[in-house]
């Protein structure tokens, strides 16, 4: 692709990026869309390697992108799984109030879920607990029925596929290092050599923060990755769950708490944790990358978040090396579950976005600068809301297309 012109390059081949290509071609078919990909595939970080559900918009403050997007999203998530004949399913979710200090929060959480106009959104007392998921105890719930389940790697693939289908053109294994105005085009700096482009939109996840510094925007907010490690289920101990469930949040995190999360292959995951780590790709705890923790302990939000979190840090430390709390904190409200009961599971990595104040970024974060978009965070419940923010993104690229 050196030297070729493109009417619109985009960086990051998730499903965010992917998306967004499709939403273009869909407004303008004879665009020339290009879109890059460091690894050997699409969908391969956030995308792939999520717990695979489809939030309904219960979390969310009222009037965020994240709670407008979640719950357009979801519903134009569906109806692209149904169009493409990918599997779902909408098995329904609870949120547990385990005692009587958790119903206030619980409160909370209705309230805004009803302002979301989360649909079919309720809740309920222990005795429907009880009849919705037989194993759970609490004192009371809330009830999304519209929550469900899916493999967003597959939505990753017939995105794909569909934009192939309208004529864009996918590169793997192309790493973006930075992009530069010249005259009426962006130029894409890559490991092969360059792309032009009249407009570019920068869907970069993990490494979307140090792509952006690198063509001139502001480093604030800095993406400090967190690894999400799961145990799953024995087969023996899937009966235990039969939907998604659930704890109240800590509502200054935006993190949901480990939760029980049921598969659409069948499988039952425990999780995750939520452990900051050395590299933007940990999936290993031993991965560590001296660039990637670099970024992180020179960035003044770092040691703000951590003399803040102090404590939460040292839970999320217990719950990575010992399986006896992991276990423990689901059982709170799935009392029959046993150690004896999981097994190791997956490891994903959150990219989330900390400002230099040291707050966790907890809305959708979309710049432009110079011709140039770029998404800056998207962490849960982006992948629900990957056509919605899609949409987001076109309506500020079209504008400015020729």
């Amino acid at each position: 692709m050196n030297g070729d012109a493109r009417d619109l390059a985009i960086v990051g081949g998730g499903i965010i990026g992917l998306a967004a290509a499709r939403e273009l071609l869909i407004r303008r078919p004879q665009l020339r869309v290009t879109v890059l990909e460091r690894e050997a595939d699409v969908g391969r970080h956030q995308t792939g390697s999520n717990s695979g559900v489809v939030h309904a918009g219960i979390y969310y403050k009222p009037g965020s992108l994240k709670a407008r997007l979640c719950v357009e999203g979801m519903r134009s998530m569906y109806a692209f799984c149904d169009e493409h004949n990918i599997h779902y399913e909408r098995c329904g979710k609870v949120i547990v109030a385990t005692d009587a200090s958790e119903l206030g929060p619980l409160d909370e959480l209705e309230a805004r879920g009803r302002a979301n106009q989360v649909p079919g959104l309720r809740r309920i007392g222990p005795e429907e607990l009880r009849e919705l998921e037989p194993h759970v105890t609490g004192v009371a719930g809330l009830h999304s029925p519209q929550t469900g389940i899916l493999d967003f790697g597959a939505v990753a693939r017939a995105l794909r596929d569909d934009i192939r289908g309208r004529g864009a053109t996918v590169i793997t294994n192309c790493n973006v290092e930075r992009l530069t105005r010249a005259g009426h085009e962006i130029v894409l700096t890559h490991s092969d050599g360059e792309v032009r482009a009249g407009r570019a939109a920068v869907c970069a996840g993990a490494w979307s923060d140090r792509l952006a510094v690198a063509s001139g925007a502001p480093a604030d907010p800095r993406i400090v990755p967190f690894r999400g490690a799961y145990l799953k289920l024995r087969p023996a101990a899937r009966g235990l769950v039969r939907s998604l469930i659930y704890p109240v949040p800590d509502p200054e995190l935006p993190f949901l708490g480990v939760h029980l999360t049921k598969r659409i292959d069948g499988e039952v995951w425990l999780g995750p944790t939520a452990l900051m780590v050395g590299a933007r790709d940990a999936y290993r705890l031993t991965t560590i990358r001296p660039a990637d923790v670099w970024d992180t302990i020179r960035w003044p939000g770092t040691w703000k978040m951590v003399a803040k979190f102090h404590r939460t840090a040292i839970d999320e430390l217990r719950f990575a090396f010992s399986r006896k709390s992991f276990v423990a904190a689901c059982a709170r409200y799935v009392p029959e579950l046993r150690v004896e009961d999981v097994e190791a599971g997956p490891a994903g990595v959150r990219a989330q976005a900390l400002g230099r104040d040291g707050a966790l970024v907890d809305d959708f974060v979309v710049n432009e600068l110079d011709g140039m978009l770029f998404v800056r965070n998207a962490p849960s419940p982006a992948a629900t809301s990957a056509l919605s923010i899609a949409s987001l993104i076109a309506d500020r690229v079209e504008p400015a297309l020729s």
